[in-house]
């Protein structure tokens, strides 16, 4: 029976937004199991801090990953430095919450570029290394990617677009032995949720869904399935399983969803949260793309 735990041994593994969360999960996981570490991500001293922990090869690169031109860049440094990748997670992304119609357009914008124009950009840098290499480009997902709800809109729309991207670059570079896989992950314990869990608007959301939808993961929990995930090479993974589940009933989510939140969304009033999470707070920062380093 082979040992799993030396798959990845002595490989380049990139991982976006790396420095807390489930990135930083990831990232110690990979590195446990032996690859070389690449952070990539915009709090460049909270990138250092958990690369000094690693207890393998890495390095930290601050960028931006809708910058095209900075992205290229790093991923020539990483291929330099660490060697050439074999695992990109593409884990990066951003969150905001409340009614669309009142929505800040810049918030609203910089959800979709980061999640969905950045994942794109992350894959298009790497994809020369992981053709090098036939790797494996994971994508961090969600349930909303599998039933939108109200008040999320631009996370929802983002998470869909990662899927649909990953659905067909799937085809295109399976004949090329480059594996592409979809993690649909529920509610992790991580800065973001616990931003999120301070507005009503998305308190309330989640209080709107059936039990077993409104737990938190913690972060190593889902970065250990993450990870196994990648060294099967695997399609997709559900955190939590019963996800998979929801698949076979999404064509009817959306009926179900307005149903169930129509009264509480009527008798409310909800203000926009604006960017969540430490992530949201640096993404706000961020230099533009002529200035990302």
């Amino acid at each position: 029976m082979t040992d799993r735990k030396h798959l990845l041994r002595g490989r380049t593994a990139v991982v976006t937004g790396g420095a807390r969360g489930l990135g930083k999960a990831v990232a110690r996981e990979l590195a446990a199991r032996g690859a070389r570490v690449a952070l990539l991500g915009l709090e460049e001293e909270a990138l250092a801090r958990v690369a000094g922990t690693l207890p393998a090869p890495s390095g930290h690169w601050h960028v931006d990953v809708t910058d095209d031109a900075a992205m290229a860049r790093v991923a020539e440094e990483v291929r330099r430095r660490l060697g050439p990748a074999s695992v990109v997670v593409a884990n990066a992304g951003v969150a905001e919450g409340g009614p669309f119609a009142e929505s800040d357009p810049a918030s609203w914008r910089r959800v979709i570029e980061v999640n969905l124009v950045g994942s794109a950009v992350t894959a298009r840098v790497f994809l020369p290394q992981l053709l090098d290499t036939r790797g494996h480009y994971l994508q961090i997902a969600s349930l909303a990617a599998i039933g939108a709800a109200p008040m999320m809109s631009a996370y929802c729309a983002s998470k869909s677009g990662v899927e649909a991207l990953c659905h067909s670059l799937r085809a295109e570079l399976a004949p090329h032995g480059v594996g592409v896989g979809i993690a649909y992950l529920n509610w992790i314990d991580t800065d973001m949720i616990r931003d999120a869990d301070r507005y009503p608007v998305l308190r309330e959301l989640r209080a709107l869904m059936p039990p077993p939808a409104r737990r938190t993961y913690s972060a190593p929990h889902v970065a250990r399935r993450v990870v196994a995930a990648v060294e099967r090479r695997s399609p997709s993974v559900y955190v939590p399983g019963w996800l998979r589940g929801v698949q076979a009933v999404r064509a009817g989510l959306p009926g179900i969803v307005a149903l169930a939140t129509r009264k509480e969304l009527t008798r409310s009033q909800f203000t926009a949260t604006g960017l969540l999470g430490a992530g949201g707070r640096a993404a706000e920062t961020a230099p533009g793309p002529a200035d990302s380093a």
